[in-house]
Formats: C-alpha cells, sequence, structure tokens
C-alpha cells in the first residue's frame, strides 16, 4: 500500500534557497587559509576543461562581449539539439538549469496549483513551487536498501489533479537514477489516469537529467510517449562549466512555446553560449570528465570506507555518506570544515540529517578528504 503524500501549504513569505557559505566566510568562521577551502558541497568540477580555458584566453567568441548575445542562440541551440538527438525545435536554452525550472513554473504552475515531488530530491523544486503560490504534495522515497527509489504508485496517486511532477534521475542527493521501466511505468499510469477522468490532461512531468551523461542513458525518447515531458540538461556537471550557467529544456514543439513567452531575452552570456556551444560539438571534452570522475569515484568510495564511512553506490559525481544519526554527522561535518573541507549537510527534519553529500573533487583534494577520514577514525578509537 502506498503512503500518503504529505501535503505542505505555501507560506505567506515564500520559501528562498538558503545559500551556501562562500569561501570567505568558510575561511573567516573556521580559522583557515582561503585557498585551502575545498568545496565538496557544490557537485562541481575542481577545473573547467582545456577547451574553455583556451577560449577564454583568445577572447575566441562568436560576437564582442560589447554586444547582447543572438536572441535565438541559433548555434548553441543547434549543437544541444544534435547532442541530444533531437529537433531545432524542441530546445529552450536558459542560464542554468535553475533558470529552465523558474519558466516551467510560471507557466504550468498557477497560484494555488499542486506540484509532487519524490522526496529527498533537489531542493529547488520546492522553492519554485511555493514561490508560485502553489503547493507541494511530498511523496517519500523508498528507503536505502532499495536505492532511494521513488514510490512510483504513491507518486501517481499524489499527482492526480496536480499540475507539475517534478522527478530527478539520477537523483540529488541520493546519487543514484530511478530503476529500470519506473519513470516508463509512472508516465503511462498518468495517461491512463488522464483518460479516465474528466481532466483537461495529465500533469507536466519535469525530468531533471543534469547528471544523465555520467550514466550515459538519457529518457529524453520518452516525450513521444508523453507529450508532456519536459527534459532538464545542463552543461553544469558533466562538462565541467558550472559557472556559464547554461542549461536546456528538452520537450515537444508546443510545450517549447509555451515557456518561451517567459524566457527573458539574452539571459546567458556571449561567452558562455560560444564556449558551451564548442563543448557540445567536442566528445573529447565530456570524455575526458567523465573518465576523471569514475576513477576519483572510485578511489574516493574505497578509500573512505576503509576509513569506516559508509558511503552509497552513486553513479553521478558526488556519493552519499550514512554516518547513521544526525549527531555523528554534524560532528563530522564540523570536523572536516576546521580543516577547510567543505560537506553538504542537511538540516534538522530533513530525511538525510544522518548523511553528508560529498562532491568528487580533484586528486590533491581527495587526498586531503581521505587523510582527514583516517585521521578521525583513528581519534574516535
Amino acid at each position: 500500500m502506498s503512503p500518503t503524500p504529505v501535503t505542505f501549504t505555501s507560506p505567506t513569505a515564500p520559501i528562498a534557497y538558503h545559500w551556501e557559505a562562500t569561501d570567505e566566510e568558510v575561511a573567516a568562521r573556521y580559522g583557515v587559509p582561503i585557498e585551502r577551502v575545498a568545496r565538496f558541497d557544490l557537485n562541481t568540477s575542481p577545473a573547467p576543461p582545456d577547451l574553455a580555458i583556451r577560449l577564454l584566453a583568445a577572447n575566441a567568441f562568436d560576437r564582442p562581449i560589447s554586444e547582447y548575445p543572438p536572441s535565438d542562440y541559433r548555434r548553441l541551440v543547434a549543437a544541444a539539439a544534435a547532442r541530444y538527438g533531437v529537433g531545432t525545435d524542441e530546445v529552450m536554452v536558459g542560464a542554468g538549469a535553475d533558470e529552465i525550472l523558474d519558466l516551467i513554473s510560471k507557466a504550468f504552475l498557477p497560484p494555488g496549483g499542486v506540484a509532487v515531488i519524490p522526496t529527498p530530491s533537489y531542493a529547488m523544486y520546492r522553492v519554485d513551487t511555493e514561490q508560485r503560490g502553489a503547493t507541494v504534495r511530498a511523496v517519500p522515497r523508498l528507503g536505502p536498501e532499495r536505492g532511494y527509489a521513488m514510490d512510483v504508485a504513491g507518486v501517481r496517486t499524489a499527482a492526480r489533479g496536480a499540475d507539475v511532477v517534478w522527478l530527478c534521475s539520477p537523483n540529488n542527493p541520493t546519487a543514484l537514477p530511478e530503476p529500470d521501466g519506473a519513470i516508463e511505468a509512472l508516465l503511462a499510469g498518468l495517461l491512463e489516469d488522464a483518460n479516465d477522468s474528466a481532466a483537461a490532461g495529465p500533469p507536466i512531468v519535469v525530468l531533471d537529467e543534469a547528471y544523465a551523461e555520467f550514466t550515459g542513458r538519457s529518457l529524453v525518447g520518452l516525450r513521444e510517449m508523453y507529450p508532456r515531458l519536459i527534459v532538464i540538461r545542463t552543461a553544469s556537471k558533466a562538462y565541467a562549466l558550472a559557472g556559464l550557467r547554461v542549461g536546456f529544456a528538452v520537450a515537444r514543439p508546443p510545450i517549447i512555446e509555451r515557456l518561451a513567452p517567459y524566457r527573458p531575452p539574452g539571459s546567458v552570456a556571449v561567452p558562455s553560449v560560444h564556449i558551451v556551444t564548442e563543448a557540445l560539438l567536442d566528445d573529447g571534452v565530456l570524455a575526458a570528465n567523465l573518465d576523471r570522475v569514475e576513477g576519483e569515484r572510485e578511489r574516493l568510495t574505497a578509500e573512505l570506507s576503509v576509513a569506516g564511512w559508509r558511503v552509497g553506490p552513486s553513479v553521478t559525481n558526488f556519493v552519499l555518506a550514512d554516518f547513521g544519526t544526525p549527531e555523528v554527522a554534524d560532528r563530522m561535518a564540523q570536523a572536516l570544515l576546521r580543516r577547510g573541507l567543505v560537506p553538504r549537510t542537511f538540516g534538522a527534519g530533513h530525511p538525510l540529517n544522518h548523511c553528508l553529500r560529498i562532491t568528487v573533487r580533484s586528486i590533491e583534494e581527495n587526498d586531503r578528504l581521505i587523510e582527514a577520514a583516517r585521521e578521525l577514525q583513528e581519534t574516535a578509537r
């Protein structure tokens, strides 16, 4: 029997995203040199690809930075369409995936509307929903022994009468994709429910694939089966270009047309447009970072496990470590922070408040984390 979804009513003052402490704040708070601050909390890469460095050094962009970017981002759209195997009329560009999420909320979530989120998941889904004056129906994920998979039946039940369903696969912060066939089964169920009711149609389903490149698999083809599917892609993770802030919506043309009026002009800067275009066209950029992440993820997982950490499986550029209780996780986080190592923590009441999320960083930074874990293991004996 599926659990009853928990409904959270939007507050009068909209929920806000809680920004991570800056390097300067971490250095000042914990008394470490700023150059010793290592960001294991942001799921970013330690360095950009060589291609980006060369283009920036040469100032080799399609147009001077004194000008606005092209209004249609034509070359970037074409490169993304080729990379994702879709038509150019099925791609929209945004200033990072976060801007795309905001556009979707504006286009499809009315005040008083309803969005469904399998939780825990990416925090911005709730933020965007509640800032629109809509209500979240949170459906708890299955436990770690089930890979934190979404409860398909529970999400389907919660989606009746909903406007939007937010999905993330591979999921942040649990580091794993949905099981094979789970998303297909959910979409089929939503279509069946829409056909059996007097509703205007099935809900918009947003599938955030920010980490899909790490798996080599995408479900973008399901937009043919489920025309109200929007797939989110980004240059921030596997392409190691988070600072350029480029993301994409991939959907059937009518959905892209519905989003278009909400897209702000020129929100993606000229250097970002050019560098991400070239990165999408260069297979080597993606391959190099995927190889780096895979090798270091395996090493980091093995070494932290030897140091007594319970590190779960991951297909992404981060891992989730379970410390059993919130108190132990907090003590570990504070010990790491005093060394300038910044983990991702989860607040009181969060279902993962007994865990820390750890980004796969450079060899040198990962070595510092491994050394700290060993030292803390010895201290605890």
